[in-house]
């Protein structure tokens, strides 16, 4: 049985036929609209969701399917106690596929081990978030037409980010990927991500304090929120907050194919002023993520036809 616990689950190959499936999926949708017909999705989000798990449900209800399940934990048996691996066992008696998401890292992997159905991770802490890397890379390559020669900056919290760190490393097999790395020091990003994809896989990154410094350079700027609660003092966090707001007068330095990108939600990372401006493409990054959700949703339960 397939699961998805890590974006590198997936082989490049495996990820390109995926796109390629979301492709046709936003295309014909009505080609698809009966491919899970008496198929149940179960959503066990542990944790509160909105993108997430809608999109998750809508993908299924648009493959004619079914959906089961509870939006927060106190909603579940574990406030009684009950583990994760038992409440996997049982609802995949009930259900075809699971999308799981969780705030303890690794509770996804433990659940793949328990389940008789296939597990999605929809987000297990600050660790992963495939799904959301899957979104972003068909975001990217029906923005831009490519997946390599690209200048990637990321920006804002990407210390604990899930959605940054599991974006760094499935482009990191993409050829021609420069990253730069925009966040104050108390949020740079973990030295596991140093270690494991940059330093051991010889890719170029830098690291820098500013948007202003680098905008005209990127063709992908990947925003996220600065979190107050991450810092050790308020002071440090009135310093920086305000540098990393995107507004259109940040922009003007812009390349004019620039690709914004936030995996949402938004609190003030991002004027409004900017959701105009076609460059702006979190809007219809959440459209995309139903779609990749349906075509990965497709994979597992071997209905595609590809």
């Amino acid at each position: 049985m397939r699961h998805l616990i890590d974006p590198m689950d997936l082989s490049v190959e495996e990820i390109d036929e995926l796109l390629d499936l979301a492709d046709d999926i936003i295309a014909n949708p009505d080609k698809y609209a009966h491919a899970c017909e008496g198929k149940k999705l179960a959503t066990l989000f542990f944790e509160p969701s909105t993108r997430t798990r809608l999109s998750f449900e809508a993908a299924m209800m648009e493959l004619g399917g079914n959906v089961l399940g509870f939006s927060s934990a106190d909603s579940s048996s574990a406030t009684k106690g009950e583990s994760v691996a038992d409440t996997v066992k049982v609802v995949s008696c009930y259900a075809d596929i699971i999308a799981m998401r969780h705030p303890k890292e690794g509770a996804p992997c433990l659940a793949a081990m328990k389940s008789d159905a296939p597990i999605i991770n929809a987000g297990d802490g600050g660790h992963n978030h495939p799904t959301q890397t899957l979104t972003d890379i068909l975001t990217i390559r029906r923005e831009k037409g490519r997946l390599n020669d690209l200048t990637i900056g990321f920006c804002g919290d990407l210390k604990f980010g899930r959605t940054v760190h599991s974006l760094i490393k499935a482009m990191s097999r993409y050829s021609n990927i420069h990253f730069i790395m925009i966040s104050p020091e108390e949020l740079e990003i973990p030295e596991y991500l140093r270690q494991e994809v940059f330093e051991q896989g010889g890719i170029e990154y830098e690291q820098v304090r500013t948007i202003d410094e680098v905008i005209d350079k990127l063709d992908i700027l990947y925003m996220t929120r600065v979190q107050r609660e991450r810092f050790f003092n308020e002071a440090d966090y009135i310093r920086l907050k305000d540098t990393y707001i995107l507004d259109m007068k940040k922009l003007k330095c812009a390349k004019k194919d620039l690709s914004i990108l936030h995996p949402l939600p938004r609190v003030n990372e991002i004027s409004v002023e900017v959701d105009d401006d076609p460059r702006a493409c979190y809007f219809r990054q959440a459209l995309y993520g139903k779609y990749i959700r349906m075509a990965l949703i497709l994979k597992l339960l071997e209905e595609a036809k590809v």
